[in-house]
């Protein structure tokens, strides 16, 4: 009887800490230093590297942040442009259902963030909403190799840092 509570014992133990390991979607592993953006449930995950991401089309925004009182410029490529590539419905398809989807971008640190997809589709939303892969001209270093920069917002609490994974989804 001893030898039976103590292998239940065992077997308790892995099973409550398998439980509070976080899940991860198969093929989703990011390639460190990669951004991984997927979409649930039917979009098989893209992986971006830096040399793939620096070949995308960038634009340049100057905000303000006030954890610095300093302006400073940011170079990358608009969330929505990346959503593309997972089929975000965005334009003329966001609308009735779509318009419960959002995004979690989150930082290798686990540091995430969520925005309506609203937010992010300039047919809806005057300010950017950026991933950043450079600052004033120069990588971004320890913040980096990418960064989530929300134009509009007067804090810079939803700037995801060292961003590592954009997820969409949808409340519905």
């Amino acid at each position: 009887m001893r030898k039976l509570s103590w292998k239940i014992g065992i077997l308790c133990v892995v099973l409550f800490a398998s439980l509070a390991l976080p899940a991860q979607r198969p093929g989703t592993a990011a390639v460190e230093g990669s951004l991984v953006l997927t979409a649930d449930p039917s979009h098989a995950p893209v992986v971006l590297s830096p040399a793939d991401f620096h070949a995308l089309p960038h634009i340049t925004v100057t905000v303000h942040n006030s954890h610095t009182n300093a302006d400073e410029t940011y170079s990358g490529v608009p969330l929505a442009t990346l959503l593309e590539k997972v089929n975000a419905p965005l334009g003329k398809e966001l609308h009735g259902g779509a318009m419960t989807s959002f995004v979690v971008a989150t930082g290798s640190d686990g540091y995430s963030v969520v925005l309506s997809l609203a937010e992010i589709d300039p047919e809806f939303h005057a300010g950017q909403v950026l991933v950043a892969d450079a600052r004033d001209g120069k990588p971004l270093e320890k913040n980096g190799p990418f960064q989530l920069i929300v134009s509009d917002d007067k804090r810079p609490a939803r700037w995801v840092h060292n961003l590592a994974s954009v997820i969409l989804r949808n409340a519905r």
